[in-house]
This record gives structure tokens, C-alpha cells and sequence, in this order.
């Protein structure tokens, strides 16, 4: 399987694991990103009978509507049962680096809202340690260069290695994120710890969210390879 199928096979393993769970009155959550997306495009041609869905993005929520499935609002949805979507890296301990697409806060807030979170990718995200994609950063516009500047100090307390700091943007266009904010990528980082790493840029201000999932991990791994779809929980 190239890699399109692979995205593919693992949106269809991740909904006939949800299917059991999808029945009246049952909201889940969706991610954001092209993985997301063909979940989302299976579980809207599925025909199960569920009372919705909490999206992650307006993206996804307008690709929901589109396809027919009703959209909530978390708060009136409560806790959900299950949250499916995509990872841009995953380590054996199902630490993932998110927010490739941009979504990375409103992707940790449904997460953080679910009591499973069920992680759908193609092997080229599996990793041994993150760091090799760049960690987005969303920050409140004003405190953009403060946040650098810590993050530049906190590369070196912690030996990050020599990161490098750009401003996502299209064009030459700033990337203004769902919530009004910018996001800082930040190259070059060496993340042993990411739990750590997580909770210290939480700590500066300015910071709305990084794209570290590693204080909330995914409970199960759907990895799709050339020889088919693998489960992995974190203690295999």
C-alpha cells in the first residue's frame, strides 16, 4: 500500500473499532488533518445511528456538516467516549508530536475531553523518539517574540539541542489559527522527555498550547503498513 492507502486503511480499521460504541445518543470526537479526513468520510457513509460528532477544527466540522453528520459543541456535548484522529509523529510509548494542520489546541481539548483516544496513521509516523518533525507552538500574537526567547533559553537549560523558530505563515501570509493565534514551529528540538518538555512550555507565558501530546497520550495506536493495519497500546 502506498501511503494514501495506508491513511485510508487505518481511518476504516479506527471506525470498525468505534462502530460498537456508535449508537443513539453517542457523540465522538474527530481530528483534523487527512488521516482525520478519511475517517471522517467513512464514518459519514457507515449509516450507523449516532447522535453526532465534536470536531476539532472548523475544517473538519465543515467537512461533518457537509457529508451529514450533526456537529456539537463540546460543552453541550460533555465527556466523550472516544476521540479518533491523526499524529504527524508517535513514539512506543504513543507520545505523538500533533498540529501539523494547524488545530493542535482545539485537537488537545477534545482529547482531553475523551475517555479513549484512538490514534489513525500510515507507518511513516511511527518514530523511536520525536523531534524530527517541528513542534508547533500556539501563541497569543502579542507575546510571539517572548515566547521565542523562552523557548530559546528553555532549548538550553534542558539540551534541546540548537532549535530554530519560524513563524508558520502561507505565502508569506501569518497562519492565524481557529482560535485567532499564531503558531510558532520550532526546528532542530532532541525531545527525551517529552512529558517534561510539554508541561515547561505550558508553563511560559504567552503560550495557548504545543503540539506535545505527551501528558495525554493515545490509548491505542491503528498503524497502517505495506502488510496491513497493526493495534498498539503502549505497554507492546
Amino acid at each position: 500500500m502506498d501511503t494514501a492507502e495506508q491513511k485510508r486503511a487505518a481511518a476504516a480499521a479506527a471506525l470498525e473499532w468505534v462502530r460498537p460504541q456508535l449508537r443513539s445518543g453517542v457523540v465522538i470526537g474527530v481530528g483534523t488533518g487527512s488521516t482525520a479526513d478519511h475517517f471522517i468520510d467513512l464514518l459519514a457513509a457507515s449509516g450507523a445511528a449516532f447522535a453526532g460528532a465534536v470536531a476539532s477544527s472548523s475544517r473538519s466540522a465543515e467537512r461533518l456538516s457537509r457529508l451529514g453528520v450533526k456537529v456539537f459543541d463540546l460543552n453541550e456535548a460533555g465527556e466523550l467516549p472516544i476521540y479518533v484522529d491523526g499524529a504527524d509523529e508517535i513514539d512506543p510509548a504513543l507520545r505523538m508530536t500533533k498540529g501539523g494542520g494547524g488545530a493542535l489546541t482545539r485537537e488537545k481539548i477534545v482529547a482531553a475531553a475523551s475517555r479513549s483516544f484512538v490514534c489513525i496513521a500510515d507507518a511513516s509516523k511511527r518514530v523511536a523518539a520525536l523531534g524530527a518533525f517541528p513542534l508547533p507552538v500556539e501563541v497569543i500574537p502579542m507575546a510571539r517574540e517572548h515566547v521565542v526567547r523562552r523557548l530559546r533559553t528553555l532549548a538550553a537549560t534542558e539540551a534541546l539541542g540548537e532549535p530554530t523558530f519560524v513563524v508558520r505563515s502561507t505565502a508569506g501570509v501569518p497562519l492565524v489559527t481557529d482560535n485567532g493565534n499564531a503558531i510558532i514551529d520550532v526546528h532542530g528540538w532532541r525531545i527525551a522527555d517529552p512529558c517534561r518538555i510539554e508541561a515547561r512550555i505550558g508553563g511560559i507565558v504567552g503560550v495557548v498550547e504545543s503540539g506535545l501530546f505527551a501528558l495525554r497520550a493515545a490509548d491505542l495506536l491503528l498503524l497502517a503498513g505495506a502488510d496491513g493495519v497493526e493495534r498498539v497500546t503502549a505497554a507492546t
